[in-house]
């Protein structure tokens, strides 16, 4: 076929290939009635084609069934404490070291199960596996017997809930905290089977410390060729483009900045032609930029009180000459809160609400790649300077604007939304 109506229709299958490979990125395990049953349907049509890209160029095995869709991604950067798991919305808390424990224990027991479980059926298994040895010396403790304690196996079965290992059949998971009632799930064994997503069994790992038994969990085969070698950094390479806001020269290799030069075009095009993503290329380092804006998990800029708060002290840091501390930061929000908490929350301009405030704005400027922390402070990363706004410049009697920076640095973030100066904006509540 060939004419208007074959581009057509090789469009369309372009444009679906790209929403399947953009949903599993987002969420890589996709079920059939799950919220994105649409997408999941282009994933199994097109399998064969994102199971071959996604092998070849990042090394994630994709596996497919009439149940679910998962992509077994393994990070470029392992050791990113920025993006944890929570238990439903954005705003949610994040998942603690004690829920991320409860969430393993939770799969093994759900593993060794029936078809059908009780929520405290399944307390009981988990209780039990708690009180290894092992655990118990690494300082994590479970018995129930706090209402807190419920509250973490209630997030983490509601996290199960939303990837689609559960489905819940009666009951309601705040009445099982208050202990007035149970709830009752299903189980979907093959959901359940697909959520390692390690290369290694962790019952095969030898390693004692944290670092090296999660590179051990995710270490390919014995590089003992060019050709696997230059793999395994075309891998990782992509994944990091993928997967983080930023990727900053400075925190590569040697061998793996002298192959990012060498195919730093062909890497960014294969990933633009399957996600839509663009490449913005900087002195410091590389972002793909999502035009469609729903690839990452914090925004920045964002409305409301704490995204405003975020952006002023982006702009006060994207000034600084070297480490700040956080309580200069508070002390920065107070000045703030005279010129702007009309339009914040009233929890925000409450007295001794400062250094909360501060450490959420640190957590997303962190997550974003555009500030770390260190033993001095927080210093201020190069992208951070897309946020830059200048001292007013005087123009004409009477009037003054704002200069921004010129020289602006990889977006912080898989976002196309215009930088501006931080205007306030009414918080919702």
């Amino acid at each position: 076929m060939s004419g208007p109506l074959a581009e057509v229709l090789d469009g369309q299958r372009q444009a679906d290939l790209r929403k399947a490979a953009r949903a599993l990125l987002k969420q890589p395990l996709l079920t059939a009635d799950g919220p994105y049953a649409d997408e999941f349907k282009l994933v199994r049509r097109h399998t064969a084609e994102l199971r071959e890209w996604f092998e070849r160029n990042v090394g994630w095995a994709l596996r497919t069934d009439a149940d679910a869709a998962r992509l077994r991604k393994t990070p470029g950067t392992l050791t990113d404490a920025t993006h944890p798991a929570r238990e439903a919305a954005r705003s949610a808390l994040p998942f603690t070291r004690r829920r991320y424990v409860l969430l393993c224990l939770a799969l093994a027991a759900l593993e060794r199960g029936e078809s059908q479980v009780a929520l405290g059926r399944l307390a009981e298994q988990v209780v039990l596996a708690a009180a290894d040895p092992a655990l118990v010396a690494a300082g994590i403790t479970f018995t129930l017997e706090r209402r807190d304690e419920r509250l973490d196996l209630a997030a983490v079965v509601r996290l199960l809930l939303r990837l689609g290992v559960l489905r819940r059949v009666a009951g309601d998971e705040d009445a099982y905290v208050s202990g007035s009632g149970d709830v009752l799930y299903d189980v979907r064994r093959r959901v359940l089977a697909g959520m390692p997503a390690s290369l290694r069994g962790p019952s095969l790992v030898e390693a004692e410390g944290f670092e090296e038994r999660l590179a051990e969990m995710t270490a390919p085969t014995v590089l003992d060729s060019d050709e696997l070698r230059f793999r395994a950094l075309r891998w990782k390479l992509t994944r990091i483009l993928l997967d983080d806001p930023v990727l900053y020269y400075d925190d590569l290799t040697d061998d793996e900045l002298a192959y990012l030069t060498r195919q730093r075009g062909f890497i960014t095009a294969r990933i633009n032609e399957l996600t839509g993503l663009v490449p913005e290329t900087r002195a410091e380092g590389i972002a793909m930029v999502d035009p469609l804006d729903d690839l990452t998990d914090a925004r920045m800029p964002e409305q409301g009180t704490h995204g405003h708060i975020t952006l002023l002290l982006a702009q006060h840091l994207a000034r600084a000459d070297g480490p700040v501390d956080p309580a200069e930061l508070a002390v920065r929000v107070r000045e703030l809160a005279v010129e702007h908490g009309g339009f914040w929350s009233k929890s925000a301009r409450e007295p001794g609400a400062e250094p909360e405030l501060v450490e959420q704005a640190l957590a997303r400027l962190v997550a974003l790649g555009l500030a770390e922390r260190t033993g001095g402070g927080v210093v201020p990363r190069p992208a951070l300077a897309r946020y830059a706004v200048g001292e007013p410049v005087v123009t004409a009697p009477g009037r003054t604007r704002r200069s921004a920076t010129t020289e602006q640095p990889a977006h912080p973030a898989h976002s196309a939304q215009p930088v501006h100066p931080a205007q306030p904006v009414q918080d919702e509540r």
